[in-house]
């Protein structure tokens, strides 16, 4: 598979890029790279593996996250993902919630670049698609030019080319997890440094990017972009990134197209059981910014709610959407010819 889709991805995030989601956004876009929510190994090897892993084959291409720091437990679970039809397995190692530090994964693996490098190593071995790290610069004091540098040299020298770079530190006292996705300052330029200093690697930007100009801008030092809470709360934007980031002669993705190409997949689903609102609360943003966005949004989260709600009130939705487009135009012929 050609893995230039590293050039746009949207990050793993819990509670929110579950295997809807996913589909919403390949729905905008079809050459960004999607990441799972973090599974814990553990999770991968003893829990309900469908329920977990299980997503559908117009994903791909689709990345699995994994958390875990016991490398045989790591390499197994990658080759569940693997088996499962996942295109990449990827490391945490930099989460900062309190649960993934008592368990010993996420941002306190900062700390241990030899373990993390095992943990590749081993996942490596396991599998024959890419194994790459998402980490953050450093963690508490860390000194973010050595801190980063151990980490992705030791990984680099188990066999691991492939970096996500979080250009935040993660403070794990005194900051909490909501806090430690905007507080610590962004250090663009230390990521940038580490492609020059490193050039064979591929490396990949995340935090505090908002939209696609800034994606750009990026890409003119490494070679990819990943975006999480802009893609999740705009995530119309995504409908440009074929054209824009990939460079691919096509027309952008509407919002309408998108909830078009979107509403098989959540009939196929409602069929199946799975609630109306579990799908639609990932389209809340959808229509971000333009009118009609207040009501979309409140037919969504009302009325999609109770049990038996179905795709009648995406159409209703939908509708409210065009009239408060239509009325706008209509100001606008009416302002025009005054």
């Amino acid at each position: 598979m050609e893995f230039q889709a590293h050039r746009f991805s949207i990050a793993p995030m819990m509670d929110w890029s579950d295997r809807h989601c996913r589909s919403l956004h390949r729905a905008l876009s079809g050459r960004a790279l999607l990441y799972s929510e973090m599974v814990t190994s553990g999770a991968v090897v003893h829990g309900d593996r469908e329920k977990l892993l299980g997503f559908d084959a117009d994903q791909h291409p689709v990345a699995l996250q994994l958390g875990g720091s016991d490398p045989s437990e790591l390499a197994l679970a990658a080759k569940i993902g693997e088996d499962f039809g996942y295109d990449e397995i990827n490391l945490n190692v930099g989460c900062p919630s309190d649960r993934v530090q008592s368990g010993r994964f996420g941002a306190c693996l900062m700390r241990e670049p030899r373990l993390v490098a095992d943990c590749m190593a081993a996942i490596r071995d396991a599998v024959a698609v890419p194994a790459t790290v998402k980490c953050r610069i450093g963690v508490d004091d860390q000194d973010p030019e050595e801190s980063l540098f151990a980490l992705v040299d030791a990984s680099a020298a188990a066999g691991i080319d492939s970096f996500v770079v979080h250009a935040r530190k993660a403070w794990l006292k005194g900051l909490s997890p909501k806090e430690n996705r905007d507080i610590p300052p962004l250090d663009y330029e230390l990521v940038y440094r580490l492609k020059r200093e490193r050039p064979a690697l591929t490396i990949v930007i995340n935090g505090g990017i908002t939209d696609l100009d800034a994606a750009e801008a990026h890409l003119e030092h490494v070679e990819g972009v990943m975006l999480g809470r802009s893609a999740y709360h705009e995530p119309g934007l995504l409908g440009a990134v074929d054209r824009r980031i990939f460079g691919e002669g096509v027309a952008d993705v509407s919002e309408f197209e998108a909830v078009e190409r979107f509403k098989p997949y959540i009939a196929e689903k409602l069929a199946a059981g799975v609630h109306l609102a579990a799908m639609s609360r990932h389209m809340l943003g959808l229509f971000h910014g333009l009118p009609g966005a207040r009501a979309w949004r409140r037919i969504l989260t009302v009325e999609g709610v109770p049990a038996g709600a179905g795709l009648e009130v995406v159409d209703r939705a939908l509708d409210a959407v065009r009239q408060a487009l239509e009325a706008r135009e209509a100001r606008a012929v009416e302002a025009a010819s005054a």
